[in-house]
């Protein structure tokens, strides 16, 4: 199973921010589900709520209307890929530091965090949490001597490596950054004089927000005395915006990149049924994932589109784990085919990716006992022959199916008479114009390695 990755809400000069950044969390929950967490500035002080589980169980009325008080707010949620699952690593992270009150929250993943945090443990600095996002704020403290916060935050930026768009709370100021490469996805929109930061465009469509524009690649956003400054904090890159939000990560509402994610992932469905045509009944997704994909493959081929998996969407992640006589229970509870519809049927089943292939398998098994004549699985990517370093936590190349078994092997392995995955040609035509995609989890070609002998271990500190 892939693990989302963050999800980031700012919002400046509203007199009901902390609401507002609620309600950004609540477009976003579906970036990460392990913690969320509100962090205001009230004139004087910083102001704070964070907790494990998801945005409505973490943020309570006296929260919102009295604790959090204040006109300026950055929100966080969280689906870890470095540090552990722990209320400590919960963001946004907050800190006071002589004059200033700091809050960041970031999306990403940092390359150089062994080094960097080696290095600042040698000069003093004390940890307290096991995220990579910990060091932003002691490079920011540690270039505050006699320059703006501005200059600090991107005398920090120059020193990591990796992915990262940042929010960050500094008294009265929001700064939000993206990284030269712009990796991950921050927007700007506006309602009324206030002015909103966000991971996605669906955010702000909730908060009724006009889309203004994305944060350019390298670029630092100030927010402050009720104006937008821009400057660039770092020099940009070649462009290199991860392909995986299109195929799996954003909302199918949002914008994102520039592109409308709803219409890209029917285009690869459309040429999934140009590439692989099967003789079948009808096509299904298994929901959520797979189904802007199958209605593409539906209208291109003229298969009957049939939802014969039903998810249950009242499933979070506090569900109960079942024992280990139990251990199928967890993946039938998400989802339950309709056992009518699955008796005797040739069925071509549209599913977004496959990392390690024992989930889906599980799910073909079920079908087949219920009397499938013919499973047939279209993937409407490439093969995941990599891990990716820049904040999806995609597993080693060691447990990645496809990493090292063939196509016909994995077929055999879930239990299909056929498999196709999407061409990488195949995608690049379904997205749109290239924008210089990162594609390193299907080509390994990676934009930024980590240094040298850190390898995944930049991914478990």
């Amino acid at each position: 199973m892939k693990k989302e990755n963050c999800g980031l809400v700012g919002i400046y000069n509203h007199p009901e921010a902390a609401r507002m950044a609620y309600f950004g969390l609540y477009a976003l929950q579906h970036r990460g589900q392990e913690s969320a967490g509100i962090v205001t500035w009230d004139g004087s002080k910083l102001r704070e709520q964070r907790g494990m589980g998801l945005v409505a169980d973490v943020f309570s009325e006296r929260h919102l209307g009295h604790e959090l008080k204040g006109g300026n707010a950055i929100g966080h949620i969280r689906y870890s890929t470095t540090g552990a699952s722990l209320l400590r690593n919960a963001q946004p992270f907050m800190v006071h530091f002589r004059d200033l009150r700091l809050a960041i929250g970031h999306n990403g993943n940092l390359l150089n965090t062994v080094a960097l945090r080696r290095e600042l443990e040698q000069e003093g600095s004390l940890f307290q949490t096991s995220m990579d996002s910990e060091i932003f704020m002691h490079l920011v403290a540690k270039n505050c001597n006699g320059v703006s916060i501005e200059e600090a935050v991107a005398k920090a930026c120059a020193r990591v490596q990796g992915a990262y768009s940042l929010l960050i709370q500094a008294n009265e100021k929001i700064i939000g950054v993206r990284d030269p490469w712009g990796f991950r996805p921050l927007v700007i929109g506006r309602v009324g004089a206030t002015t909103v930061l966000a991971s996605e465009t669906c955010a702000l469509d909730l908060l009724e927000a006009e889309y203004i524009r994305e944060v350019e690649p390298g670029e630092m956003i100030v927010l402050d005395k009720g104006k937008m400054q821009s400057r660039q904090a770092v020099p940009q890159e070649k462009r290199k915006p991860c392909i995986f939000e299109l195929i799996y990560f954003a909302r199918p509402d949002s914008v994102v990149f520039g592109e409308e994610v709803y219409a890209r992932r029917k285009n690869m469905g459309r040429v999934l049924a140009e590439e692989a045509p099967v003789d079948a009944d009808f096509c299904m997704p298994f929901p959520d994932s797979g189904v802007y994909a199958a209605l593409g493959f539906a209208q291109e081929s003229g298969l009957p589109f049939e939802m014969a998996m039903i998810r249950n969407h009242y499933v979070g992640r506090t569900f109960i784990q079942p024992s280990q006589d139990m251990r199928d229970f967890g993946v039938r509870v998400k989802l339950n085919p309709v056992k009518g519809m699955i008796k005797g049927k040739k069925i071509v089943i549209i599913e977004d990716s496959i990392v390690r292939g024992t989930t889906i398998r599980t799910r073909m098994k079920k079908l087949r006992e219920l009397g499938a004549k013919e499973l047939h699985l279209r993937v409407s990517c490439p093969p995941i022959c990599n891990p990716c370093y820049y904040g999806i936590d995609f597993s080693s190349k060691g447990e990645l199916i496809a990493a090292n078994y063939s196509v016909s092997d994995i077929a055999r392995f879930i239990g299909l008479d056929s498999l196709h995955y999407l061409s990488l040609d195949g995608l690049m035509e379904a997205v749109g114009a290239d924008q210089g995609y990162c594609r390193a989890c299907f080509d390994g070609e990676y934009p930024e390695l980590p240094p040298e002998g850190c390898g995944k271990a930049c991914l478990e500190t």
